[in-house]
């Protein structure tokens, strides 16, 4: 009998496809089971914890955890630094194994585990303590309300699952704030077919955006290529590009361009851009079908095969030197004693 295999994946709110932001209120995250918010103001309710302070303070706020089912949850709590995902740019944040640097280090929820009961909610206070090191600019993070228990499913193949949901925490620290970008590792593969005129063909192009700043960025990428002698091939504006791009993050893009030329030679450039700062990167590209480069390469060897045969046929046989004459010494035959009279 074949024994199934425990599989256990820890999965943080914070991608889009995971947790969605519904009632409860409207602005909380929330998994359908419990949700995570800010404690709301007499004059407005906040989606966010939206703070600020100079290196050295210390801010105190509190973060309610409301439970949707109809029996206690008891969670473990905790803050946790914030990032972007390699696949698509999302906002996540690091899990409890991980070193914490920033907002994760920074806060403290005055108790780690709560148990909420059935249709209820608990609110935990926090510190925030700013470093006197800290530096200028932009620390995102979140408190997380963890569930610690692993759901489990059922087959052969038994995957577990933990589940989490945590209240975002846009912190930004005092001082000079500089917004930067860099456009990084431009590459273009093309998908062509073996026949030119056979089919269509398409290219992709993969790029890093980089976050070189010390604030969070909502960056805007424009792709244009040019073909031989200047032609414009394609100029556009790119879609799926993070909306919050966190300070020192890196992501890993991909655009597709269609009805990319079968046959050309010219340049792809990306244009990244946000308030107060743009750069641009660009990379060669030079389309030619396989069929076509291997009849080049094809034409281009017989081609010097015949110059090098043609050459060999004209070129005159050297003279052959004739060799330098040699001195002989005569021959004087040897006396011997028998001769002697």
């Amino acid at each position: 009998m074949r024994k199934p295999y425990a599989l256990l994946l820890s999965v943080f709110l914070v991608l889009p496809a995971l947790l969605a932001l519904v009632a409860t209120p409207s602005y909380a995250a929330d998994n359908g089971s419990w949700s995570v918010y800010p404690v709301s103001s007499r004059i407005a309710a906040r989606p966010y914890f939206y703070l600020s302070a100079d290196p050295g303070q210390t801010l105190r706020d509190k973060v309610t955890v409301a439970n949707k089912t109809g029996g206690p949850l008891t969670f473990r709590l905790y803050a946790a630094d914030a990032y972007n995902t390699a696949r698509d740019g999302g906002f996540a944040v690091r899990t409890l194994a991980e070193k914490q640097r920033g907002v994760g280090a920074w806060a403290r929820p005055a108790r780690t585990r709560v148990t909420v009961p059935a249709h209820g909610r608990v609110t935990v206070p926090f510190t925030l303590r700013v470093p006197e090191r800290a530096e200028p600019g932009d620390h995102p993070g979140a408190l997380v309300a963890l569930d610690e228990r692993i759901e489990t499913g059922s087959g052969s193949l038994t995957v577990g699952v933990r589940r989490a949901v945590a209240a975002r925490v846009y912190l930004r620290v005092g001082g000079p704030t500089v917004p930067a970008l860099a456009v990084e590792g431009v590459r273009l593969t093309h998908h062509q077919p073996l026949v030119p005129g056979t089919g269509s063909s398409a290219a992709t192009v993969s790029y890093t955006l980089h976050n070189t700043g010390n604030v969070t960025l909502n960056p805007k990428v424009r792709l244009e290529a040019e073909g031989l002698f200047g032609r414009t091939l394609l100029s556009r504006e790119l879609a799926d590009i993070p909306s919050e791009l966190l300070p020192g993050q890196r992501v890993r893009l991909t655009a597709p361009w269609h009805g990319a030329p079968q046959l050309d030679w010219g340049d792809v450039t990306l244009t990244a851009s946000a308030p107060g700062t743009k750069e641009s990167a660009s990379a060669s590209f030079l389309a030619l079908p396989w069929l076509v480069a291997v009849l080049a390469v094809l034409a281009l060897a017989a081609a010097v095969v015949a110059l090098r045969a043609r050459r060999a046929r004209v070129r005159p046989s050297a003279p052959v030197r004739p060799s330098p004459r040699v001195r002989t010494t005569p021959f004087r035959p040897r006396s011997s004693r028998s001769a002697r009279p």
